[in-house]
């Protein structure tokens, strides 16, 4: 056995002939040796990995922190594993209180469920308040509302008058909070503290509250008395009807039971409607909460579907869902079945089933958008309870669901698209961030979400930014405090910033080998590209993630080097000679370049053409078992000469019709020789029979259409001034009355159209023949220039150039608090 050597928590072993052993991949001892290149098949986080690069190593030493930061990985993995099997919940001391208080049927002056009460009386606080264990500082009004709740139930039976005390004082202590506009104001606060309030007077409690305070709250109460009543549904105001008094009309609270016996499958509520009716479904539900949760009850169950799905969807956004892949199928498995069923855990919470069917459609089950399409319109989404309390978490959930209506209703896409977004820049202009969590976590994750919208998303740059946004605390914020580690922890964070930095120690070192294959092909000579190279190796890693696509990655970044090569080349540098000359020579292919050549420049480009298309299908042997040098090469043939066509335009001053420009315009646009090649590594083979099938056309026409479409439109001033035919000229010199303006908007929506094309396409699962690890190199390309015109003309923003220096050269740290 040869000796390993190590890249980024892997190893190689033998030359990279052999397939490293020894479980987790540590040597047994001797020289650890790091490799700065890439070559051979090497074992990370259980992955064997092919790497295709010349290495060149060098011995380190050995480092016990990298083998700590490996067992805490593989400790994190398993504890996430657990979560996926049981969803935990922190019980809510406020809803406990109100189960306590329910009494005895034929018996009221005995509590009906006594161990709860018990409960209250053995989970008292250090500083005499009922609530969360080290809880936020800004959570005082939760610990306020807990513990009121909880003193009034201790003197309703007469028990735990030091407790009673103990929980007056600290409401005494902490009375200010009531009205500190700083402190997180929970859902329904003042109606329910309100109530209790009047609830203390008729047990001649006397609480010690300022009067200002107490008018504060009642008169904030009465606003939001109003709003209730005039929403029309009463929803809100029966969310919260513990807090209602006489006031409560228990007719109309009754209609919203579920099935499950509960009143929004809030303990407290449901508690409160058994105290006044004997309701046989909401006992029913509270015996069930109980035998589940033992003498006390979370504030809102059953959630576990919300949390599961919470669980997907973060492991995805931190580029950590690949570990977990059996888990998550089961998840959405699970899911799927649910939403058939119709049943009420989805969609009568509407982040669930808004979250849901993003996350399955986006998997490929076929779900349809009837749950969303109920909430086209601003209004809709008002009369509901999450409307209500104008939830910005349920409207981030709705926004990003929309842009996978697709098969649907495009209109209907639109307009929750639209109002969405719009309420959700207005609540940040506003300052304003109601929902489950603090505001400044929901403020940062409505920022990014409107900055970077899905379709230039860049996967791993997002995944670096999930990161870096990501908070672990696990607490939501209801009527009450909630704790999930299904919501957010530690190990999440832990295993997505191992992972990513992994993952960029690989970038690194494909990158350098790039800057070698960029001397030894002499593309260096060629002044006129070289700033594009980062972005060219960037757009690949960025997108394709798996440490084991490193030829995928490097196949990429190769043909999208030379594609803007040439693209510069005929577009400012090459004359007609040049030109023609290169086009000829590619089409002899085998000729003596250097005999041939009209120039040193085309002698550069068609050698590095020529080498790096033979490569490409050499290596590609190994994926497909078959050559696809030929298909290859036609890729970049149909490219040069629609590059020639264009610049024959040009010189001729020539004005082809929209039809004409479009049928070589989206072929000119150059991702051909980008995507095609890369696909045959991505893993699944491709046979020539779906290469040549209609859905792959359909695949990169929608693609390659919407590139040009996009670049076309953000890049018209610039080409114009430049002399290049686009769609925009084609268009305004086509002899109707229509502005720049008009036309650019009219690119753009057709853009948008093919963009949804190639997302339904992607998304397909009947009758399609392409798998989908292929398709998604489609989608992935197409967040590429998403992302670059996300704001201005394609490449060079001082933004991006920060972004690609940061992806690839800064190391994520965790602060160690």
């Amino acid at each position: 056995m040869g000796k390993r050597r190590r890249i980024a928590g892997g190893w190689l072993e033998g030359g990279g002939k052999r397939l490293a052993s020894g479980g987790d991949g540590w040597p047994a001892g001797g020289d650890e040796w790091l490799a700065s290149g890439g070559g051979g098949r090497w074992v990370v986080g259980g992955w064997p990995m092919e790497l295709s690069l010349d290495f060149e190593t060098k011995p380190v030493k050995q480092s016990p922190s990298s083998r700590v930061a490996i067992a805490l990985s593989e400790v994190s993995k398993e504890r996430i594993r657990e979560m996926f099997n049981k969803v935990e919940l922190s019980v809510s001391a406020y809803d406990t209180a109100w189960v306590a208080r329910v009494p005895s049927l034929g018996f009221p002056e005995s509590p009906r469920f006594p161990r709860s009460l018990s409960w209250l009386l053995n989970n008292q606080l250090r500083d005499g308040s009922w609530g969360l264990l080290d809880r936020h500082p800004l959570l005082i009004k939760d610990a306020l509302l807990s513990t009121l709740a909880c003193v009034l139930a201790l003197k309703q039976w007469g028990v735990g008058e030091r407790q009673i005390n103990r929980g007056l004082e600290y409401v005494a202590s902490n009375s200010a909070s009531i009205t500190d506009e700083r402190q997180h104001t929970q859902t329904g606060f003042d109606i329910l503290f309100s109530g209790m309030i009047e609830q203390a007077g008729r047990l001649n409690l006397n609480l010690p509250l300022r009067p200002a305070d107490v008018d504060s709250v009642y008169y904030r109460r009465d606003l939001q008395w109003k709003r209730g009543l005039s929403g029309g549904s009463g929803i809100f105001l029966s969310y919260v009807s513990e807090g209602m008094g006489s006031l409560a009309d228990w007719e109309m609270i009754m209609k919203h039971q579920r099935k499950n016996g509960s009143l929004f499958n809030s303990p407290s509520t449901t508690a409160a409607a058994l105290a006044h009716l004997q309701n046989s479904g909401c006992l029913r539900y509270l015996e069930s909460v109980l035998e589940k949760f033992g003498d006390a009850v979370p504030t809102v169950y059953p959630l576990d579907k919300y949390a599961r799905l919470c669980m997907v969807d973060n492991l995805k956004r931190l580029g950590i869902h690949h570990h977990f892949r059996e888990e998550i199928d089961h998840v959405l498995d699970d899911t799927y079945r649910c939403w058939l069923q119709g049943e009420e855990e989805i969609f009568l919470h509407i982040a669930t089933s808004a979250m849901g069917f993003r996350i399955l459609r986006s998997h490929g089950y076929d779900v349809s958008s009837d749950a969303l399409t109920q909430f086209a319109e601003e209004d809709q989404f008002c009369n509901t309870l999450e409307g209500c309390v104008k939830d910005a978490g349920s409207v981030l959930e709705l926004y990003r669901a929309s842009e996978l209506i697709i098969n649907d209703n495009e209109i209907i896409l639109e307009k929750i698209n639209s109002w969405t977004s719009d309420f959700l820049r207005k609540g940040l202009l506003a300052g304003e961030m109601h929902a489950d969590r603090l505001e400044d976590d929901m403020r940062r994750e409505v920022d990014d979400a409107l900055r970077v919208p899905p379709e230039a998303n860049m996967t791993r740059v997002a995944n670096k930014r999930n990161i870096e946004l990501y908070n672990t605390d696990p607490t939501r914020i209801l009527k009450c405090g909630l704790r999930s580690n299904n919501f957010h922890n530690k190990d999440f964070l832990n295993l997505a910033v191992d992972e990513f930095n992994m993952c960029q120690a690989i970038c690194q070192e494909e990158f350098k080998y790039m800057k070698r294959w960029i001397k030894e092909k002499k593309l260096d000579k060629l002044k006129f590209a070289q700033y594009k190279w980062a972005y060219c190796y960037f757009s690949s890693a960025a997108t394709m993630l798996p440490p084991q696509l490193s030829d995928a990655r490097l196949c990429w970044a190769k043909h999208a080097l030379l594609t803007a090569v040439v693209d510069d080349f005929f577009d400012f540098v090459g004359s007609a000679e040049e030109l023609e000359n290169l086009v000829q020579l590619f089409k002899k292919w085998d000729v003596d370049a250097s005999a041939n050549c009209h120039s040193v420049e085309v002698q550069i480009i068609f050698s590095a053409l020529h080498s790096t298309i033979s490569e490409t299908g050499y290596k590609a042997v190994a994926w497909q078992g078959r050559d696809v040098t030929g298909h290859v090469f036609q890729i970049w043939l149909d490219l040069l000469e629609s590059m020639w066509t264009e610049a024959k335009w040009r010189r001729t001053k020539a004005v082809p019709t929209m039809d004409e420009y479009m049928a070589n315009a989206f072929v000119s646009f150059a991702l051909g020789p980008i995507i095609l090649p890369a696909l045959y590594f991505v893993g699944p083979k491709l046979s020539e029979k779906q290469v040549e099938s209609l859905e792959f056309h359909d695949l990169f026409s929608a693609l390659c259409t919407c590139g040009r479409l996009m670049n076309d439109a953000r890049g018209a001033k610039r080409e114009s001034e430049e002399g290049k035919l686009t769609a925009v000229t084609v268009q305004m010199l086509d002899g109707s009355d229509t502005s720049q303006e008009e036309v650019i908007e009219r690119l753009n929506q057709m853009a948008a159209g093919e963009r949804r094309k190639l997302l339904k396409l992607v998304l397909q699962e009947k009758e399609s023949i392409i798998p989908r690890a292929c398709k998604d190199l489609f989608w992935n390309l197409s967040t590429v220039f998403h992302f670059f015109y996300r704001v201005d003309d394609g490449f060079g923003s001082p933004e991006d150039v920060g972004i690609v220096k940061a992806f690839l050269d800064e190391q994520i740290i965790l602060d160690p608090l």
